[in-house]
This record gives structure tokens, sequence and C-alpha cells, in this order.
């Protein structure tokens, strides 16, 4: 009911996209079955609704046959041009690629990664069971190829694909613990990574966690490919946090053309289903960097380019810009169709937004308090 991708995205779509069918609690009790030709208004709406339209009880989803192995190829690029023209080609190339992703270490610097299931290691590579607790952060296990500037192929256990960034999560884990990726730490204590998100905030101080509110981005944004660049040259300009990560997702249409998101409108008149997910996740080197200001304009820039925001992530939205970035036509009007379900339920922006939580009269005065310090909004 929310946003999910994974680096098959660009050939299976998002999260959504491979669930069959829902069964639906609604606010008067009733267990509502839902699919492409049945109560199809409700099923095309439960993704991005956040539990805003009932209880998710069940869902039928489509899966594959997995294998033992994932092949990676590895290709380091070296311009932004570059960059952005590989990772396009091999996330266009679904019936070629399996997994695609790409990890960006500067503006002109990145590894283009595309994986296939196999069952068998061949000859072409070498085999690395990157999981391991000793084995080097995935993130810097990649970065070799760019300093060696030479391609690789290897073979990696499924369950280590999957779990790739787990250990350092991303590459965020560097930030809370600067020599966990050292050799002597994995050896000894590699083991215990990744340390439990809960037990990391006991730690935090309130003045911690209002520097952690400042400075700190956990953020992915949802671009049409053909913006990919702007995009990086943004992170670029007013961030200046890398590695960023890339990973290529679909958002098919339907003949209806209902949900919260849709392909991206071309000029010509056309569509793309293609997009791709931006996650910046670390502490930015931009000089005077302030998330509260940061924020705001990167939110403008997405908006700006038909693009979306994960939600799982802080938004500073206005209710009626969210509303501009997704779409909630057909969502406003089945709230109303659905017995109590205004009464029992809020809308997504009041679950996902601080401010759609606050009352009018504390908005006022936070506007006042955000005027009188000079960050008008």
């Amino acid at each position: 009911m929310g946003f999910g991708i994974e680096s098959s995205s660009h050939k299976y779509g998002l999260f959504q996209f491979i669930c069959a069918s829902f069964d639906l609690v609604t606010a008067d009790g009733q267990c509502v079955h839902c699919s492409p030709l049945e109560n199809s208004d409700l099923y095309y709406l439960i993704p991005w609704s956040h539990g805003t339209l009932g209880f998710l009880v069940a869902a039928e989803l489509n899966i594959i046959p997995a294998k033992k192995f994932i092949r990676i190829h590895y290709q380091p690029v070296y311009s932004l041009d570059n960059i952005v023209d590989v990772f396009e080609e091999a996330s266009r190339l679904t019936g070629e690629n399996d997994f695609v992703e790409g990890l960006v270490y500067s503006r002109d610097s990145a590894v283009i990664m595309r994986g296939n299931f196999t069952n068998s290691i061949g000859t072409d590579g070498s085999f690395n069971a990157l999981g391991r607790w000793y084995k080097p952060w995935f993130y810097k296990h990649v970065e070799t190829y760019l300093k060696n500037g030479q391609a690789g192929i290897e073979y990696i256990p499924l369950r280590h694909y999957y779990h790739r960034h787990t250990r350092s999560y991303f590459w965020t884990m560097e930030e809370i613990i600067p020599f966990g990726n050292h050799p002597v730490f994995r050896g000894l204590l590699g083991w215990a990574l990744p340390p439990r998100i809960e037990l990391l905030k006991y730690t935090e101080t309130e003045t911690t966690r209002k520097l952690r509110e400042k400075y700190h981005v956990v953020q992915d944004m949802l671009v049409p490919i053909q913006y990919l660049k702007q995009s990086i040259q943004y992170f670029n300009d007013h961030f200046n946090l890398y590695p960023l990560w890339l990973s290529p997702m679909a958002i098919f249409d339907n003949d209806r053309h209902l949900g919260f998101v849709h392909p991206c409108r071309k000029k010509e008149g056309t569509t793309d289903e293609l997009y791709v997910d931006i996650g910046a996740y670390g502490t930015p080197l931009k000089a005077n960097f302030n998330n509260a200001s940061a924020l705001p304009l990167l939110e403008k820039f997405v908006m700006d380019h038909q693009g979306y925001q994960a939600l799982y992530a802080k938004t500073t939205l206005s209710r009626e810009d969210f509303r501009t970035m997704f779409d909630h036509s057909d969502y406003d009007k089945i709230r109303e169709q659905l017995p109590f379900c205004k009464q029992a339920f809020d809308e997504v922006y009041d679950k996902i937004s601080s401010k759609g939580r606050v009352s009018p009269v504390e908005m006022r005065k936070l506007e006042n308090k955000r005027d009188y310090n000079g960050l008008k909004t």
C-alpha cells in the first residue's frame, strides 16, 4: 500500500504491478476482493493509499522461479553523459537484463551493473559470497571496478545479492561506525552488522536529533528517465552527496488510467513508462547545507519534472502540492463512495506529512515563526 522497488523494477515495475489481487476490509466491515476484473477501481487505487481506503488483509502475488546465483556485470563509466546513456540502455533491455543498478560516486563517475539469474557458475567470472560478514561492504567492493578502470563479472548467491546493501545500510553505516569496513573490524565483529535502528535511536540525544534533521538526508526521488542527467546535476549542485543509488523502474498504465502515479507524458504526446529512483542517503558536503531549505527545493524540482517522491521519507510539500504530484481525482471519488471511509480514515497526506497532522492554528503559528526566522516557505 506504499512504495516498493528493487533493481528488477525496470522489468516488472514497482511492487504494486506484481500484485494480482487484494482483499481489503473496508470501514463498514466488508471484506472486498479487488482485481482488474472485480472492483477494479479499488484495485488500482490501493497502491500508494497507505491504508486510507481500508485494511489490507491478503494479497495475491505473481512470482517467478528463483535460481541459485546472480551473474553481475560491472561496467565503470567516466562522464555524466555516459552514465545516463549506459544506464538507460541497460534499463530498456528488459529481455536481456533481469537486474539493473547504478552507483554514482561523483558527477562524472559511476558503475553500472547488469544482473541475470543463473543456476551455474560460468568460466567468464569469479564466485563472490559477498554477504559473508568478513567481506568488504558492497558499495566499496563495486568502487574497486571504478578505480581499476576495468569491467568485470561475478557470480553471487541469490540471497547475498538481495542483501547486498544490508550490512552497510547502503553507505550510511560509515557515518555510524566509521571503521566498520576495516578488515580487522569486519573479521572480528562484522557478524554483528547491521545494528538495529531502534537500538541506535536509544543513544540519540535531543542535540544529535536536531543535527540529524538539519544535515542528514534519506530520500528517494522518482524521476522520468529522460530527466536523469538534469537530476544528477541537481543533486551534485545542491547536495554534493555521494554515492547516489540509481534503480530503474517502470510505471505501467492501465486501460482506465487509474492510480496515484502515471507514465511520463512527453512533448510529442507519447508516454514513457521508464523512471529511475535516485536514492540520496547520508550527510551532504554542500557548503552551508540545511535540509529545511534544500528539501522543499528538491521536491519542487521533482514535481516540475513529472516526478514522484517516495513517501517513506520526510516531505515538506503542502497539501496542494502533494495533490499536484500525486493524482487524487479517482481516489477522492472512491473515498466518497466507500461507506464511512472518510470518517474512519484520514487522507494519505495526513498520514505521511507532519503538516497534515498539525491543526490550522498550530500551522499558522509555525508559519509565523518561519517568517520571523527568514525561512518563509
